[in-house]
């Protein structure tokens, strides 16, 4: 099966592909088979009909058709695997030549992996803030803890900042009472903020079985932005009583029995997590830095089918949850406006598709695979991630026939360990940060009993984190991560 390739620039193909009748035979004789048991002639039992009947009813340009049109698919493969292709998309397909019993000629048309020399990642260096953990992030845990753990007392007084308060609200337009502005039973912490301007300084003061009326502008519902008079009925206040930090509180929230282990346990737990942030910061830098060193002509019709799925994601949120993109705008901390915003979506679109291409380009080069582990490994931290079951996660996969997509995902995810695994990175002060040792959790693999890094043990094959291994954190898995080379995109996830 003779094909050429014709470069129509550094991001598109032309497929011209010869196929000599002989390779359209087993496709003939389903067509014809695949006819015959579907029409009813008189004389010929169904799915016996002979060849030259069929074309004699139907025409012999329709068999034709359906072979060609059942054949495309292989044959367009095996000429993008014989001219070694990287197809982008979809392809334009044209049947150019049809010549019976002698040959078919087709052109196809396919955006492709353009060339581009990938950097030195020995040569790349990075550097990320100094592992610092503060007292006060071990405070903030147990804190949380307490509140978890506390209780509401009823009180009778005087609402005062601080008290949780069961309210009832009774929104007003003109008079006329509004259902969607009405709520009963509402719990509030007076002070905490995020419900209504004005609530605060209306049910200060306030006890139970009283009333205060006051203007607010609804942030959220069909009347959003619209004010309404509001009238707040205080029903019951109660303050929050925390458990004292004591070591019956550790065994209460641990399986600790004393305070000194839970603050002790705690810390480690904060540390692994200010570690973890430390890799993820690590890992964008380095890909970031990376990306800014290639330059890699981006498929129009790929950057754009990029660029409108990340719109109508962005759309499709904004309409979850009731706002137009001037609202949100106007309601956050940018002073952008929505040519500004979406300019930089799509800006974020292109470095996002850059990064797709350079990770692929490199487990190609690496001759990186996914094994059965990595995509068990990969399901369970899905699992994990979403609070379901692997079981339910591996359905999901199956169902919407995402297992293509999650190998991907798998195979970026250890390309770009391996990037991350040969650069430089580098604290603050200087302190090499080798993130191999890393393990899921936060923690640091092969340490010694006096908290050092054995190195033997964690280089080992064997080990958890090892390179080779699917479970290494310099693995990510995500999507996110790997397609974000730069910051988080804030905008869309806030929206």
């Amino acid at each position: 099966m003779p094909s050429t390739v014709e470069k129509l620039s550094p991001t598109r193909v032309k497929i011209t592909v010869e196929v000599p009748f002989a390779e359209l035979k087993p496709a003939l004789d389903k067509a014809y088979r695949d006819i015959a048991s579907q029409v009813n002639i008189p004389g010929f039992r169904a799915g016996k009909v002979p060849p030259l009947v069929i074309d004699q009813r139907f025409g012999r340009g329709m068999v034709l058709n359906e072979a060609i049109n059942q054949s495309l698919p292989e044959l367009y493969g095996k000429a993008i695997q014989e001219n070694e292709l990287t197809p982008l998309g979809e392809p334009e397909v044209e049947v150019t030549k049809l010549e019976d019993n002698e040959l078919v000629e087709f052109t196809a048309e396919v955006d492709v992996r353009p060339e581009f020399e990938v950097p030195a990642f020995d040569a790349v260096s990075v550097q990320v803030d100094n592992l610092e953990v503060g007292e006060e992030r071990v405070e903030e845990q147990i804190d949380l803890l307490r509140q978890r753990f506390g209780t509401l007392a009823e009180v009778e007084r005087a609402a005062e900042e601080g008290d949780v308060v069961t309210v009832d609200l009774v929104g007003a337009q003109n008079g006329e009472e509004l259902e969607e502005a009405t709520a009963a039973g509402v719990q509030y912490k007076i002070g905490s903020g995020g419900m209504l301007d004005g609530l605060d300084e209306a049910v200060t003061g306030l006890s139970a079985g009283e009333s205060a009326t006051f203007s607010s502008e609804l942030v959220g519902g069909p009347l959003r932005g619209e004010t309404v008079d509001v009238t707040v009925t205080l029903q019951k206040v109660s303050v929050q009583e925390l458990p004292e930090v004591d070591d019956e509180f550790a065994q209460l929230v641990s399986e600790f029995d004393t305070v000194d282990e839970m603050r002790e346990d705690l810390r480690a737990t904060v540390q692994n997590m200010a570690r973890l942030e430390q890799a993820a910061d690590a890992r964008d830098k380095v890909l970031e830095e990376v990306i800014s060193r290639v330059e890699i002509e981006l498929p129009e019709k790929v950057l754009q089918a990029e660029i409108d799925a990340r719109h109508q994601q962005i759309q499709n949120q904004l309409a979850q949850a009731g706002l137009t993109l001037d609202q949100y705008l106007e309601d956050g901390d940018t002073e952008q406006t929505a040519e500004e915003f979406w300019a930089d979506i799509d800006a974020r679109s292109a470095e996002a598709l850059k990064a797709q291409l350079l990770l692929d380009q490199v487990a190609d080069n690496e001759e990186i695979g996914v094994e059965q582990q990595d995509l068990t490994q990969h399901i369970l931290r899905k699992a994990q991630q979403s609070g379901t079951s692997p079981e339910q996660e591996m359905q999901h996969m199956l169902e919407h026939n995402h297992m293509g997509e999650w190998m991907t995902e798998i195979r970026r995810g250890k390309a770009l360990a391996m990037i991350v695994d040969a650069a430089t990175v580098t604290d603050a002060d200087g302190n090499d940060i080798n993130l191999k040792f890393l393990q899921e959790d936060g923690s640091l693999a092969g340490m010694d009993t006096e908290g050092e890094v054995d190195v033997e043990s964690a280089d080992s094959p064997d080990s958890p984190d090892s390179p080779d291994s699917p479970d290494s954190p310099d693995s990510p898995d995500s999507a996110d991560e790997v397609e974000e080379p730069a910051e988080a995109e804030e905008t869309a996830d806030k929206a």
